[in-house]
């Protein structure tokens, strides 16, 4: 049962019902192992992964309702800055832009989430590309408001590659499939889980982004008049880095998505950790 794992941390994660104040969250769940979309559950139990772990830590801790609102990944930023919902966790990074705009959490840990930037490619053209003047003439896709999209702006269109902005990347991932663009930018851990499901397709193109010490990490989105919010979600997010929960709960993600079998990362049938 690729979910049990997962299931367990959800269930120590989540606050009991009935809460008089409810804390809304913006996400984009097409982004596996942070958020994506199990399609055997209905209703907000569908919306899983490693950001819904840790949403619903952050509504525990502050005795609050958990209510995710689903949208795009720009989508998330404008009605976090316009104050739609009280947070937006969707994979973020520090940047300069978003420091402008919004109230930018402490960091928490997920994997190489951010650590790891690459791009992804055709089966047939795996492991081929080394340096950004390998992608010159050539349309190399991102999520429009990512790290990824100021990444290929910045080392990869300059070396004569040409940009193309999605706001789904599900929606990206099929035109890299059916040829409307040559790569694909993502994080190291969303490309694992693309390539596990299209392994006759999909593939690594062998090249990695340079990244900015700075842009490691992720963040949570605070609106900017939200001063007593931040505070609050700092104080959990230092409690969560205190009891060591990222890893398991990254590696339950991975689990679930598919990227990495139970063997693999030693996990029962339970969610427990297999030490011998």
């Amino acid at each position: 049962n690729l979910a049990a794992a997962y299931d367990k941390f959800l269930a120590n994660a989540t606050a009991p019902t009935g809460k008089d104040k409810t804390l809304t969250v913006a996400m984009s769940p097409d982004f596996a192992p942070m958020e994506f979309v199990d399609t055997a559950k209905s209703g907000d139990s569908k919306y899983v992964g490693f950001d819904v772990l840790l949403a619903n830590y952050i509504a525990k801790e502050l005795d609050m309702t958990l209510e995710i609102k689903p949208m795009s990944f720009d989508a998330c930023l404008i009605a976090c800055q316009t104050g739609k919902v009280d947070l937006a966790i969707s994979g973020f990074s520090w940047t300069a832009e978003r420091a402008e705009n919004f109230l930018i959490s402490d960091y928490y840990v997920a994997g190489e989430n951010e650590t790891e930037q690459v791009i992804i490619t055709s089966k047939a053209k795996e492991n081929t590309f080394k340096t950004t003047a390998d992608f010159a003439g050539l349309k190399v896709g991102g999520q429009g408001g990512s790290l990824q999209e100021l990444l290929v702006k910045e080392q990869i269109v300059p070396a004569g590659g040409e940009y193309v902005p999605y706001e789904d990347l599900n929606v990206a991932l099929a035109a890299l499939i059916q040829g409307k663009i040559d790569a694909l930018a993502v994080a190291k851990g969303n490309g694992d889980a693309y390539i596990s499901k299209n392994k006759d397709t999909v593939a690594f193109s062998g090249f990695q982004f340079e990244i900015d010490e700075k842009y490691k990490n992720n963040v949570i989105l605070v609106n900017k008049n939200n001063t007593e919010m931040l505070e609050k979600v700092n104080t959990v997010l230092a409690k969560a880095m205190a009891a060591g929960v990222y890893t398991s709960w990254y590696e339950a993600c991975q689990i679930y998505s598919g990227i990495s079998t139970i063997d693999e990362l030693g996990y029962d049938d339970e969610g427990n950790k297999i030490t011998e």
